[in-house]
Formats: structure tokens, sequence, C-alpha cells
């Protein structure tokens, strides 16, 4: 028992039964954290154009690339000290204790659970047009993918892992051919041209300093999920050497790949002005390079590699997320018992697509139930506070560490120290401020709450009383009674 929570001790049955593959070296690991972000170069982004014009958009990717440079970079020293598949919730539960790691753990599982029901509606509307079927249809092409990427998942991680290399080295072939055949096509006029909303400001800041802000939210879609990288540690050969690299290695190339998408999508007919308001911004592109003539079903192909590399790797995240927070009793424990022969958390992915396709019915079904109320929306204003909540706690543990626990076995060392992880935290602090603030935002704020309302009573209720020394739990607890140690010595000696 610790502090009022009673621990059960892993036995050997115990763990046989939630046993993960060590299957994955760099370059999978690297595939992990690129692939989830890279449906964010797709769709999302430009929604920031229509918040701060052009300019305001550069600045807030710009300040953003900044914010997940640092936290990345935070990131990976803690992965590469403490290598259990905990990720966020394992930083933060050694840094600021149970609570501290739950609410960091239930950041990403909204977050990654969510993603994919977002995504999904995107893919079964790209099915639907390759396909020819009725929108009617479209649950039946959601219940497809999520079965068809749930059994890739379960049938083992190397072949999950071989099968998100390939699909997102598909989709980064995409976006090079976009950039080939939009660089001739690129115009100033076109970047700029979304028109000043009042007397002062410019048309590249047509919004001000105040667009900047309003599009901080839309430019962390480039880089959305790229850090749950950690969350395979138990599945890397070597997490110490290969979860840092892998980490820096991904952040490295979706920097300038956000950077050219923004440039080269705005900067190209029908301008930033029409692409801040579109569904689909880079189908909006590839008929620009391919004039009139475009061929729909080829385009729909190309942008729905984007969404299936995410949607593959957010689910293995979100799968391995609900494992570690249901191994150490969080979740009902039985969801981390793993599949017999292929060592996969089948339960845990199962559970989070059955609520993730629920909340895809509900996004298709929102208008005929609450109207003009923008479902979708909200769930993805939640996987943004999610995401952004995480990334904060993270990067606060990062610094505590760094001074709670300096003896701790660092293999890698974050090449932006402490001055990275502060310039994270305020820029963090920052873009969590501007999801408060705005009106469009803020429900989404509420669907959190309750999110984490329901997983604190769960815990308070039982959880707390049926807590496994988990690999994580184990760790953090040592670490807290070497510490109350170390205070009843020093008060011993200071009286």
């Amino acid at each position: 028992m610790f502090g009022g929570v009673h621990y059960h001790e892993a036995d050997d049955a115990y763990r046989e039964a939630r046993l993960l593959h060590r299957v994955a070296r760099v370059g999978s690991l690297w595939a992990l954290g690129v692939g989830a972000a890279i449906s964010g170069s797709f769709v999302g982004w430009h929604f920031g154009l229509a918040e701060g014009g052009f300019g305001g958009l550069l600045i807030a990717t710009a300040l953003i690339a900044v914010m997940y440079a640092g936290a990345c970079s935070s990131i990976a020293e803690m992965a590469a000290a403490l290598p259990h598949s905990g990720g966020a919730y394992f930083y933060c539960r050694v840094a600021l204790g149970r609570w501290g790691g739950l609410m960091a753990g239930l950041g990403q599982n909204i977050a990654f659970v969510l993603l994919p029901a977002v995504m999904v509606l995107g893919i079964g509307g790209y099915l639907g047009a390759i396909f020819g079927t009725p929108d009617g249809f479209a649950p039946v092409w959601w219940l497809v993918t999520y079965a068809a990427f749930v059994g890739l998942n379960i049938w083992g991680a190397e072949t999950a892992f071989k099968s998100m290399v390939a699909f997102t080295l598909l989709a980064l072939l995409v976006l090079v051919l976009f950039a080939l055949g939009a660089f001739p096509h690129f115009s100033w006029d076109q970047a700029l041209a979304v028109e000043p909303s009042a007397a002062g400001q410019t048309r590249f800041l047509p919004e001000g300093l105040m667009g900047i802000a309003l599009a901080l939210p839309f430019a962390v879609w480039f880089f959305l999920a790229v850090e749950q990288i950690p969350l395979a540690a138990e599945e890397s050969h070597d997490p110490g050497h290969d979860l840092p690299r892998a980490i820096l290695l991904a952040i490295v190339a979706l920097i300038p790949l956000a950077f050219l998408i923004l440039f080269l999508s705005a900067g190209m007919a029908p301008g930033a002005a029409v692409l801040g308001a579109s569904l689909e911004p880079l189908v909006l592109g590839f008929k620009t390079i391919f004039g009139a003539a475009a061929p729909n079903g080829l385009v729909s192909l190309m942008v729905l590699a984007g969404l299936i590399a995410s949607f593959h790797a957010v689910m293995f995240a979100y799968g391995r997320n609900i494992y570690v927070l249901s191994r150490a009793g969080y979740f009902p424990r039985w969801l981390s018992v793993t599949q017999k022969d292929r060592k996969t958390p089948h339960r845990a992915l199962i559970a989070g697509a059955v609520i993730g396709y629920l909340a895809a019915v509900l996004i298709h079904f929102s208008e005929a139930m609450f109207g003009d109320f923008l479902v979708g929306g909200v769930l993805l204003n939640m996987a943004i506070f999610g995401a952004m909540i995480s990334i904060l706690l993270q990067v606060i543990s990062f610094v505590l560490l760094r001074e709670r626990l300096p003896e701790l076995q660092r293999p890698f060392r974050s090449p932006l120290g402490l001055p990275g992880a502060w310039t994270a935290l305020v820029i963090a602090l920052i873009t969590l401020v501007v999801l408060f603030l705005s009106p469009d935002f803020r429900v989404g704020l509420w669907g959190c709450l309750v999110w984490y309302a329901l997983a604190a009573a769960y815990y308070l209720a039982y959880g707390r009383r049926h807590m496994t020394l988990s690999p994580e739990e184990k760790f953090a607890a040592e670490v807290e009674s070497r510490q109350q140690s170390d205070r009843l010595e020093e008060s011993a000696g200071s009286t």
C-alpha cells in the first residue's frame, strides 16, 4: 500500500498474459511518428488560413515547430532514460505522481482514440468516391476500415510496423509529387489572397497579432501525434538507442514538410482565401496541377494514402496507451491482456475501435440529432486539447526530472536542454490558453472534462484499490520511497 493506494504484486501469470514482442528498430519507430502526423499535411492545417491569413499561419507554424522541437527533444531524453511503454503517463507518473501520470495518459488517450474516428470519416468519403457508393454506405466503409486495421495490428507488431513503413513512405511520395507539381504554380498573390479584416491590417497579417494566436491550434496539425513514439518502448529492440533517434528524425522530417506544404498549397490557385474554407485542400491543389481533366479516382486515392498512414499509426498508439494504463489499473485490467501467440494488445485495440466507430457514427448523424451543432469539430478540438495537455505535462516532467533525479542514467540527453523545454512549455501554454479563449474550441474543453471525470471516477471508486505494480508503477513507487527516505534523513540531520 502506497499513499492510500492498494497495490497487487504482478506475478508471473499476470506478466505472461501481458507480454509484447520486441520487433521495432529506428526505421519502424520513425515511420510510427511520421505516419501518425502526416495526415496533418493533407488536411486540417489549412483552416488556419481563415484565422490568420498566410502570414499568421506561417508565424504560428514556426512557433509550433519550435515547440515540438523542444518537446520532442525532452521526450527523447525521457524515453531513453525510462524505457517502458507508458510514454507520457510514465514520465509524468514519476515526476508528478499518480494524478499527474493519469492526467497525461488521459490526454493522449483522448487524442489518440478520437483522431482515428475523425480520419475514418475522410477515408470513408474517399473510398465512396473511388467505388461510387452512396453516402448512406459510409458507415460500412468505416466498419471495414476499422476491422481491417484492427486485424492488421492484432496479427502482429512486426506486420503492423512493416505496413506502417509502407503507408508512410507512400504518403510521403504523394506529398513529394504534389510539391513538384505545385512549384511552377506558386504565386505570392495567391498566398496573400486573404483580405484584411480591418483598417491598418496587411495582406500578410490580415487579422493582426490575434490571427497568429488563433492559427496556433491549426499549425499543431502538421505535427500532432509524433510524440507517440515512446509508446512502442517495449517493442523496440534497443529503446535507449532507437527511441530518441526515431523521435528526432521524425521531427526533422516533419518541420520542413510543414513549411513546404504551407507555402505551395497557399501559393497556388484557387488561393489562400478559398483554401481556408475548403474541406479538401490537397484535392484543390491536385486539380490545379492536373487541370480540369483531373482524374477524381486517382486524386482520391492519393489523398487516401495520407489518411490511412495516420489512421494506422494512431491506432497503434491508442492500443498501447490503453494497454499500459490498464496494466497498471487506471483502466480495467482485463483490457491489457495481449493475444496469446502474437503478443499484441487485442482487447485494447478493439475497445478503442468501438469507441472510435461510435464517435464516427455520432458525427455522421449529428445534423439530424443536434441540428447545426458541429460534433465533428468538437471531437477534433478535444483531440487537440488532449494532445496539448499531454505535451505540457511531459515538458514540465522533463524539467522536474532533471532537477530531482540528476543521478538517473540518461543514455541520450536533449540537445536543446532546459532552454528548449522552457520554450516549448511557454508556447504549449499559450496554445492551450487560445483553446480556452476561442468559442469554437471551448465546447471541446467540456468534452475533455467529461472524459477526465469518468476516468477519475473509475480510479477513485475502484482502480486505486486494485492497482498493480506494473513496471511503470514499480519504478515510480521506488523513486517515491527513496525520496521519502532522503527527506526523513535530512529532517533527522537538521534536528
